[in-house]
């Protein structure tokens, strides 16, 4: 049965507790979201999977040997996810933390081959564990989202990337090719108005309205759900939008929040030879670059190459030692002439 293993582990939790509520806070996540999911999971497999409508939660028919097969499913993947985690133990990997939204496929490319001896492993953070994954010792470099306390930090900006404020796709702002925050003053922020210090400035000086508390919202997606339902909006990195992006909810550009900046960090005095040569990937140096190690056998690069295009002779040659001298003489160095050739006349002429 090929099924999304997550709305299949959403489906059985709501199964083993008989209460959406219940299910929800176990899985911590939002109640709307987990109702869509199993939605989502009917409509996949084309069968009602809890009785409707109905007082109390009760599995279908479906529902019940699709809750027995579930089971045995998601055994199956705790047992494989152990014996990942169990190997990933047991050999050395260099372990790359990034928020989300950020993309290193071209450095992990380089990694893998050039260190094909030490497997690179990715880990996903937040806000909240970009910085705690690099002290715990989870993670040798971090791709986070700056401002971060940078204090025992080796710090690299990368770049910036826009802001952009995510609604719904019928809303009015949607007429417009970008937005300011005087045009979302009034709209619910479904994050704390802090993390958008200009929104917030905005909000306190032109809000006509109170406002209403934040639900609880375990992940993005909780949030870009809610916004899909028309409950609220969010202002995150255009990177994030994308990763979220839903057929229901759309973006535009916020030209008065300030850009947001990724970065590279480690810990100074974690420092290590392995470390030095990712950041070296990053920064764009050559495999042959001095502050890399050189593959065992490789040549020699070749001479630089004059600008006429033909390249330099190796040092110490009799055409170097020629000119040096002649440089030190101050003269130019003797060019050998070659006579011009007599021209030949055709036969029969004076």
């Amino acid at each position: 049965m090929d099924v999304d293993l997550v709305r299949l582990r959403y489906f059985a939790t709501v199964a083993d507790h008989l209460h959406f509520g219940r299910a929800a806070a176990a899985l911590r996540i939002a109640r709307p979201v987990l109702s869509r999911a199993i939605t989502e999971l009917e409509a996949e497999l084309g069968v009602e999977l809890f009785v409707r409508p109905a007082e109390r939660t009760t599995l279908t028919e479906a529902g019940r040997a699709l809750h027995e097969r579930a089971r045995a499913l998601l055994a199956a993947d705790d047992v494989a996810g152990l014996a990942e985690a169990t190997a990933g133990e047991a050999s050395p990997t260099f372990t790359v933390a990034i928020a989300a939204g950020v993309t290193i496929s071209k450095w992990t490319r380089l990694w893998a081959e050039r260190r094909a001896d030490l497997p690179l492993r990715v880990l996903r953070t937040d806000a909240q564990t970009q910085l705690t994954v690099l002290r715990e010792g989870a993670a040798d470099v971090s791709f986070v989202r700056l401002p971060v306390e940078r204090a025992g930090l080796s710090t690299i900006p990368l770049y910036s990337e826009a802001s952009v404020v995510v609604v719904p796709k019928d809303h009015e702002l949607t007429l417009l090719d970008s937005v300011s925050v005087v045009d979302l003053v009034e709209e619910h922020l479904l994050q704390d108005p802090d993390t958008v210090p200009q929104w917030r400035d905005a909000a306190l000086a032109r809000r006509t309205g109170g406002r209403r508390p934040l639900p609880e919202l375990a992940t993005m997606a909780d949030a870009i759900a809610l916004v899909a339902a028309g409950l609220g909006i969010v202002i995150v990195p255009q990177s994030v939008a994308r990763l979220h992006h839903r057929k229901d909810v759309t973006y535009r550009p916020v030209v008065d929040v300030v850009a947001c900046d990724v970065a590279v960090i480690w810990l100074a005095e974690r420092t290590t030879p392995d470390i030095e040569e990712f950041i070296g990937i990053v920064r764009g140096r050559s495999a042959r670059s001095s502050r890399s190690p050189s593959p065992a056998g490789a040549d020699p690069p070749a001479p630089t190459a004059r600008s006429g295009g033909r390249p330099l002779p190796p040092p110490g040659t009799a055409t170097t030692r020629a000119a040096s001298s002649a440089r030190k003489r101050g003269t130019e160095p003797s060019k050998r002439t070659t006579a011009p050739s007599k021209t030949r006349r055709p036969r029969g002429s004076r």
